[in-house]
């Protein structure tokens, strides 16, 4: 069809679209209004001849701009490309402007304008331009009624389940401007069925912490800051299928929650920013605002007196020296010299997975669901890789009949010196120190066993954490002279199933003792000793009846 079939042209200065599919280019729309403002007569309904105001003028072929009372409509300017037009003046300008997507595409590539996507007119390969390596080219309205939406800014961004997510800024004006998100391949890590990723017990809500988080990964550094704590665990899910979740949970439009976004806008930290003068009480996390731009702030490290906040760009330019940031929460705060901008993750907004965690600046996951493959960097730019937790596992128990003991061995047998008591104890104590520094690999929270003189045998002490010398929340500590004999029961308990675990960290080889017992009136067994290695991560327990 020719442009004059899909195109009329009202006496008013209405330029509208008729057509069906055809689309052109912005010269092309500009020459079909010349070729009509120089006929005699006007005819049909192309209501524009030579005793008509020019319609419109060419800069060049890619810079369009309507004359007079002449315009499009949003319907006209989805069948136009290469290049921008323009049109009104004042209170009445508008502006569409052209945007060339540079890449190939699996799914159709989002615009996101004004921290708004827009609706696709467009597929994944639209108006193509194959020399450039274009795949799509429309036009963006960039200024409404005078006024320049969000300074032409806009983002293309993929995000198509099971493939790479790629994203490319570009700001908008006269002419073309090309986004280059690049090509797509599929994600070789995110190969699980989409419907089995959606019915995993996950969501931001219930199973991460939001805002600013202490998290020691136990790999000596201590407690470091995170904007996120995610809690595999309890949610009950590997880390491929917490990868795979995000992906399914940020893929073009949903509307899954994070950090109070939709999941297709949520991006992770952009900014860092110093800042000083607090007032009110900040949200942990919270929409934030000022005089050029608007934001999430994903972590502030005080609500009341902060120093930093960490945010992601929404919209306008990030906040510049002396400008004052102000929450949704009416809590503000003034920017202070310095505001540096942090790189989004690869693969997805909490970094990539490779077998292994690589988690992108600033997110953080509970130490108990990490090991020494995978990788965090905290709020402080610092790459931080977890020492290898690790579960023993004992199998083969009788629930509710056998009690299994294990602890550290030595000449074969249980070595039941292995630490030494600092000073003495009167009984009842919460803390316990002992003499030598508490070996790395013990288990964060469990028991331990102390001799007691008074009780004349190695009574069963439980804490809730360790650091140094010092077992802390301790529960059950009997009276006890100084020096006296203390190890480490890293399984010490009355079976509950038929396996029993304790996790820590392996940091080198330990050789342990296992010794199991059920001593009932009805079907007893042998006293069951075995040694282990704490690398093997597994013993068996052998019931041998004594009857």
């Amino acid at each position: 069809m020719a442009i004059a079939d899909d195109i009329s042209v009202a006496a008013n200065g209405d330029i509208r679209y008729t057509g069906t599919t055809t689309n052109y280019t912005v010269i092309e729309l500009h020459r079909f209004l010349q070729d009509l403002a120089d006929d005699a007569v006007a005819s049909g309904n192309d209501l524009l001849d030579i005793t008509d105001d020019t319609p419109s003028e060419r800069s060049t072929d890619n810079i369009i701009k309507l004359l007079g009372s002449y315009n499009i409509d949003d319907t006209l300017a989805e069948h136009l490309y290469d290049g921008s037009i323009e049109q009104g003046t004042g209170g009445t300008q508008v502006r569409y402007s052209g945007l060339q997507i540079i890449g190939s595409f699996t799914a159709t590539p989002q615009v996101v304008q004004n921290n708004v996507v827009l609706t696709p007119f467009w597929s994944t390969s639209f108006n193509p331009n194959a020399t450039l390596g274009v795949a799509v080219q429309i036009l963006v309205k960039t200024i409404d009624a005078g006024s320049t939406i969000d300074g032409g800014r806009v983002r293309v961004q993929t995000r198509d389940y099971g493939y790479q997510f790629r994203e490319a800024s570009t700001v908008l004006g006269l002419g073309n401007s090309p986004a280059a998100p690049g090509n797509i391949y599929t994600d070789p890590f995110n190969d699980t069925l989409e419907a089995t990723i959606a019915a995993l017990s996950l969501d931001f809500a219930t199973h991460a912490d939001g805002g600013y988080n202490l998290i020691d990964l136990g790999e000596g550094s201590g407690a470091q800051p995170y904007y996120s704590e995610w809690d595999l665990n309890t949610a009950s899910v590997t880390k491929k299928e917490f990868y795979e979740w995000i992906k399914w949970a940020c893929q073009d439009g949903s509307t899954e929650q994070i950090f109070g976004m939709d999941g297709e806008l949520y991006r992770g930290c952009t900014h860092e920013i110093q800042i000083e003068n607090p007032t009110g009480t900040f949200d942990p996390y919270e929409e934030v605002s000022w005089a050029t731009g608007t934001g999430q702030m994903l972590a502030i490290d005080s609500v009341t007196a902060g120093t930093k906040m960490w945010i992601q760009l929404l919209t306008g330019i990030a906040p510049t020296d002396g400008q004052t940031i102000t929450g949704d929460s009416t809590a503000t705060a003034d920017v202070d010299t310095n505001v540096t901008v942090r790189a989004l993750g690869v693969e997805s907004p909490i970094g990539a997975y490779v077998g292994s965690l690589l988690g992108c600046y600033g997110m953080g996951v509970k130490a108990d669901a990490v090991g020494s493959t995978d990788s965090f960097t905290d709020l402080n730019a610092v790459t931080r890789n977890p020492p290898n937790n690790v579960v023993f596992t004992v199998s083969g128990l009788e629930s509710g009949e056998d009690y299994v003991l294990i602890g550290p061995r030595s000449a074969g047998v249980l070595q039941t010196d292995q630490l030494t008591l600092s000073g003495a104890y009167g009984g009842g104590e919460t803390t316990v120190t002992i003499v030598e520094d508490i070996p790395s690999d013990t288990p964060t929270a469990g028991t331990i066993r102390v001799f007691s003189s008074t009780v004349g045998t190695f009574v069963k002490v439980t804490y809730t954490g360790w650091s140094g010398k010092n077992f802390t929340g301790c529960s059950g500590m009997p009276a006890a002279l100084d020096a006296a004999d203390v190890f480490i029961s890293y399984l010490d308990k009355l079976a509950d199933a038929a396996t029993a675990t304790f996790s820590c960290i392996l940091s080198g080889d330990r050789d342990l003792f296992m010794r199991g017992r059920y001593g009932g009136a009805v079907s007893p067994i042998k006293t069951f000793e075995t040694p282990a290695q704490l690398a093997s991560l597994a013993a068996t327990m052998i019931r041998v009846s004594d009857e």
